[in-house]
């Protein structure tokens, strides 16, 4: 006997109950995660408007001062793999913490590092414990009600994203006036005090169950086998750090005129660029809100749309200034709109799991970042901006027609698993 088959619903676009979740978070405590991940992520980048003060200081080449920030993305993907899956395991009310005072001391060292040797090695292991930010979002997403859910990982995700836009701004203030070794040590009192206010102020982790910490890295690969909403979120994932990447690797040749564009700015104005980016993280709680209320299949699409409206008004010919602002807000909105319509629809899956879903989310999103900044290098030199631009175009619509697929094939799904 058939039944009647209902709207056809999206396994994402709705976020059902787990047994480990909470009764709920205050904003208080979604407010100090959205600042623990931001800062926990700063140090990535920390270090990057103040390169060329490092290689005066160590006197070494350009391309080696550069390296320290390499070192620390090393760290970063290091600590996705074998760190971030210990929040399924470990109690992470003593996890996160542990991690972050692991922060404050690498920075310590950072900052006292006596040759560019030492710098290197502080900076892979900064990088490592930058992953506490990784711990920390799918954490409060097992906090939140699900109901909420879309809401709070949407607000952490503001903090996140903040981190990254701000640390380069913050970092130049600082060094102007202490050099950046000052920036180092300012880091590593605030994780410091934020581990201190973390232990305090999150209540007790629930209890999971043991397992081996080798079945434990291996059954990330069980779980992305066995969910097939996390692979396709996985591969929107990839395409959306791809297209950010790039854009944001290749616009200093852009600002800076290196292939006689009109632009001709200094590397401060350059970096006060990213504030524009910063209106984009007013994208997240907007789309945590449609997330909640069971829109995220409409927030999926709209999030591609807008990242492709945001690329066309920085293709525009001539690359006005204002095009240029605009374009960097609307491109920023769509990007982030989209990542947090991806970790909505991953957070979806049983809580117990979070941690190791985020790993396995997070190392194809790294990869789509390391991808789209090499291959903007490539796109810049053979065509300049307009080919990065035409590039990122590829993607976003690639992405778009993608997420169309696979919404259709997980509606199709949907209608077959009621007959």
């Amino acid at each position: 006997m058939r039944t009647t088959p209902g709207p056809p619903t999206d396994p994402s676009s709705t976020i059902p109950a787990s047994p480990g979740d909470r009764p709920g978070i205050s904003r208080s405590l979604v407010v100090l995660f959205a600042i623990t991940c931001g800062v926990s992520v700063s140090s990535l980048y920390v270090l990057q408007p103040v390169l060329e003060e490092i290689r005066q200081d160590f006197d070494v080449s350009t391309s080696t001062a550069a390296l320290v920030v390499t070192a620390a993305q090393l760290g970063y993907a290091a600590g996705l793999l074998f760190l971030v899956p210990l929040g399924d395991l470990l109690n992470r009310k003593l996890l996160a913490p542990s991690m972050m005072v692991a922060s404050a001391v690498a920075l310590l060292l950072s900052g006292l590092a006596p040759g560019f040797g030492t710098l290197f090695v502080a900076s892979i292991l900064a990088g490592v414990c930058a992953a506490t930010a990784q711990i920390v979002l799918p954490w409060s997403s097992s906090l939140a009600v699900p109901s909420d859910r879309g809401r709070v990982v949407g607000m952490v995700m503001s903090g996140l994203l903040l981190g990254i836009l701000l640390a380069r701004v913050v970092s130049g203030l600082i060094a102007e006036f202490g050099g950046w070794r000052s920036v180092l040590f300012t880091g590593s009192a605030l994780m410091v005090v934020l581990a201190v206010v973390v232990y305090v102020s999150v209540p007790p982790d629930a209890p999971r169950p043991r397992q081996p910490y080798g079945q434990l890295l291996i059954s990330v690969a069980r779980i992305v086998r066995a969910e097939t909403m996390l692979r396709q979120r996985m591969l929107l994932g990839f395409l959306t750090m791809f297209g950010f990447s790039a854009m944001w690797t290749s616009i200093a040749f852009l600002l800076s005129g290196s292939r006689g564009e009109h632009f001709s700015y200094s590397e401060a104005a350059i970096g006060l660029f990213g504030l524009a980016g910063v209106a984009g993280a007013a994208a997240a709680p907007l789309f945590g809100k449609l997330a909640d209320r069971g829109h995220l299949r409409m927030a999926s699409t709209a999030a591609w749309v807008v990242t492709i409206i945001g690329w066309l008004s920085l293709a525009w010919p001539g690359t006005p200034l204002a095009a240029l602002v605009i374009g960097l807000v609307v491109f920023d909105f769509g990007v982030q709109a989209s990542q947090l319509a991806n970790q909505s629809a991953i957070y979806s899956l049983a809580s117990e799991e979070r941690s190791r879903v985020t790993t396995a989310y997070m190392v194809t999103y790294f990869a789509g970042a390391v991808a789209g900044s090499v291959s903007s290098g490539y796109a810049y030199g053979a065509g300049g901006w307009i080919a990065v631009c035409l590039s990122g175009i590829g993607v976003a619509v690639a992405g778009l027609l993608a997420w169309l697929v696979f919404d259709r094939w997980n509606e199709r799904r949907a209608g077959q698993s009621v007959r």
